[in-house]
């Protein structure tokens, strides 16, 4: 009898185990599906999924690079393959480099924003330097077709930057005369010269007031004056007047060429230089760019520009000038005089240089020919 009791107690206790087995694995499985490893799913191609499902739903990033590129060709409209082309930045010379295909075709791909420069050089020719190049996200930018005239026994490298090239040129303007005698510093017949940086605009400026044709033209001034009693308050019957008029002429000299050449050029980044056009233009194109050349002028950006340094620069010289003129002259009114026959006078001056002085100038390059016209060949 207590043998038959165990054993249904046994029976009872078994069926007890059996009914509480799915609950327990239940139990096994909801606790196994919040355990560290429930990130890891039976199947192994999960994980690659969910990675490419992320990197097809993150948003793309902005693509920021630009272009910059151009067509090189000569001065006759050949072009112009395997020219070297130098991608520039300010304190990174040398950038990039490349050549120009066998259509003359170069570029610069994934350029980021920034400000460059392309200097392009190839055998026999001059070398050119681009204007500024402001270049933003993602911008592709087409370079003007480049026209490198021929040069004659010159070579010139590839790390040749702006600076360098202008002091070349500057170089060769300081030696052009008029018939070999008077000085013809300011024209430039390389139209597309390199800019002038500000040591370069007073070094040519102090040339121009050292060279003894300047003390001349004073002199010769200082005694029309003397003679027709211009400021009669310095008097006119003895060498102590005609002193104060030579002085007074150098100083207005001084002056002048100082603000409308250097100081004024250099804080408004503009050129003090006549660019001669030359003969493959139009007679009236000529014309206008002489006569205006007082009141527009080329920026260092290589830009048409307001002539504001040479405006500023001539009143500016006036008004100082009263300093040391008689009393009876204004700042004012000699200001506005000056800025009237400065304007006058360079708008002349301007005309010769563009028709009469190229023909008498020695030590221009043979290159240097002004403007190429696009029409050159209708316009000979």
């Amino acid at each position: 009898m207590k043998f038959q009791h165990r054993r249904a107690a046994r029976t009872v206790t078994l069926l007890a185990l059996l009914c509480s087995l799915p609950a327990f694995a239940q139990t096994v499985h909801a606790n196994a599906g919040s355990g560290p490893s429930a990130s890891l799913p039976d199947d192994p191609g999960y994980l690659y999924r969910q990675q490419n499902l992320q990197q097809q739903t993150a948003p793309a990033a902005a693509d920021t690079s630009g272009v910059i590129q151009g067509v090189v060709t000569d001065a006759h409209g050949g072009l112009v393959p395997t020219a070297s082309v130098t991608l520039e930045q300010k304190g990174r010379s040398a950038l990039r480099e490349t050549t120009t295909d066998s259509a003359g075709h170069f570029a610069f791909a994934n350029v980021g924003p920034g400000t460059y420069t392309v200097l392009i050089s190839a055998p026999e020719l001059k070398t050119f330097l681009s204007p500024p190049i402001v270049l933003s996200a993602g911008q592709h930018f087409e370079l003007p077709e480049t026209a490198l005239p021929v040069v004659a026994s010159t070579s010139v490298t590839v790390s040749a930057n702006s600076v360098e090239v202008a002091e070349e040129e500057l170089h060769r303007e300081e030696q052009q005369r008029i018939v070999g005698i008077l000085p013809n510093f300011f024209t430039s017949f390389i139209y597309d010269a390199a800019p002038l940086n500000a040591k370069q605009k007073f070094k040519l400026t102090s040339r121009a007031l050292i060279d003894p044709t300047a003390f001349i033209a004073v002199a010769i001034t200082a005694g029309i004056e003397q003679s027709r009693d211009t400021f009669p308050g310095w008097g006119n019957s003895d060498a102590a007047s005609y002193g104060k008029r030579y002085a007074a002429g150098y100083g207005d000299e001084l002056l002048t060429r100082m603000f409308t050449y250097a100081l004024f050029p250099s804080v408004l980044h503009q050129d003090p230089r006549y660019f001669y056009l030359g003969p493959t233009n139009k007679m009236k194109t000529r014309i206008w760019h002489a006569v205006s050349s007082g009141i527009i002028t080329r920026g260092d950006n290589g830009r048409t520009q307001p002539n504001s340094s040479y405006v500023l620069g001539t009143a500016a010289a006036g008004a100082l000038s009263s300093v040391y003129h008689p009393a009876s002259d204004s700042a004012g009114y000699l200001a506005g005089l000056n800025v009237g026959v400065g304007l006058g006078g360079k708008a002349v001056q301007a005309l010769i240089r563009e028709f009469v002085w190229p023909r008498f100038t020695t030590h221009v390059p043979d290159y240097a020919k002004g403007k190429t016209a696009p029409d050159a060949a209708k316009n000979p």
